[in-house]
This record gives structure tokens, C-alpha cells and sequence, in this order.
């Protein structure tokens, strides 16, 4: 699944409040919802994005981006319920190289992998998440999810046409 296209099926807006109550607010929202639901929750509090990744890792809910809405406000797009990870046979990190610098190391390795293989790229390159999405649909390979790990840091799962 390309995660940078999923919509929200609810947005909470805590713009104005400090930490925790972001936090708090997106847990509570969450908590009314469905699994695999989205919340896209807006806060313009600074500790919400290290709030948000470090509660993540203890709860079945993913961070499927994060990034700034249209007025500067952190905007980050919650799923309710853990994601299944992506198998990939091989592992390439690229994390410290700018772009196009992790697009040419993963296409070498894709040409040595067979049909059907997964890489997982690894980058900390802001420019990477436009720039695989655009390279592997422009080369027929099948980008399967992206998802962000850390701040600024994406995980790409390739497949090998």
C-alpha cells in the first residue's frame, strides 16, 4: 500500500493546546474508532511529533506521515491498529546520503535482485519520498508502502516487477 495517499476519516484539531493534550486528544479520539481508521490530528505544540513517535511504538496504532499542514502546523495521519510489515529480502540503508544518491544505490540492487524480490530503503532524505515514488512508477516497479519511522526518517518497500 502507498501510505502517502491515505485519507483521514476524521480530523482533530488541537492547535492552541500544549502537550500533552494533543496527545491526549488523538488517543481519545482514537479510541472511538474503528481499526484501520484514520485520524489526521493538527498541532501546533512542538513536543506532539516526539509525543506522538514515542507513544506509537507502545500502542497497535501506526504513524503513516507527518509533516506541515497549509499554516505551518505539524499534520500527522494516525491508523488505528498496527500495520503488517512488508517482508523484503534485502535491506539497503541509505540513511545520511542526499537524493538521488539512495535511488541509484537501490536500483543497482534491484537489478541484481530477481522478479517479485522486495528492498527495503532506507532514507533520511526530505526529497525521498517524492523522488521513489516518481522513479518506481516511472521504472515498473511497484512501490508496496512507505512509512515513516522516526522523524524524517522513511522506510520504502520496493518490488521487483
Amino acid at each position: 500500500m502507498n501510505t502517502t495517499a491515505v485519507k483521514p476519516n476524521v480530523t482533530l484539531n488541537m492547535s492552541g493546546l500544549s502537550c500533552p493534550h494533543p496527545l491526549l486528544g488523538a488517543k481519545k479520539m482514537l479510541g472511538d474508532m474503528q481499526a484501520g481508521e484514520v485520524l489526521l490530528l493538527i498541532s501546533d505544540c512542538p513536543g506532539t511529533q516526539a509525543d506522538l513517535f514515542s507513544w506509537i511504538k507502545l500502542t497497535d496504532n501506526e504513524l503513516v506521515h507527518s509533516g506541515k499542514d497549509a499554516g505551518g502546523a505539524g499534520a500527522y495521519t494516525i491508523r488505528k491498529g498496527k500495520r503488517v510489515p512488508v517482508k523484503a529480502q534485502v535491506c539497503l540503508d541509505m540513511r545520511g546520503a542526499l537524493c538521488p544518491g539512495p535511488i541509484i544505490e537501490a536500483k543497482k540492487l534491484l537489478n541484481g535482485m530477481a522478479a517479485g524480490e522486495v528492498l527495503k530503503l532506507i532514507s533520511s532524505c526530505n526529497a525521498s519520498r517524492d523522488d521513489v515514488k516518481t522513479w518506481t512508477k516511472n521504472t515498473g516497479h511497484a512501490l508496496l508502502e512507505t512509512w515513516e519511522t522516526e522523524p524524517g526518517v522513511f522506510e520504502f518497500y520496493i518490488k521487483k516487477p
